[in-house]
């Protein structure tokens, strides 16, 4: 249904919504959309150098389980 909008149709759809909505309200809109990537993007990095962390943390750390109360 979607593939035979073609160029035309989806200008007309742009226009349609920049009148009923008004150019104020899409840029904030396109703002907080681009803020939401941001942070997601941010969580994953966050996320992927924890994960890193902890696996470099069990590589380094040899001390048996009954030494390691000990200290």
């Amino acid at each position: 249904m979607l593939n035979n909008i073609g160029l035309p149709g989806l200008l007309l759809i742009a226009v349609v919504v920049l009148v009923l909505f008004g150019r104020g309200k899409i840029s904030n809109l396109m703002g907080e959309v681009g803020k939401g990537i941001t942070a997601f993007k941010k969580g994953v990095n966050d996320g992927t150098k924890e994960i890193e962390e902890n696996a470099s943390q069990a590589a380094k750390d040899i001390t048996p389980e009954t030494e390691k109360d000990k200290a």
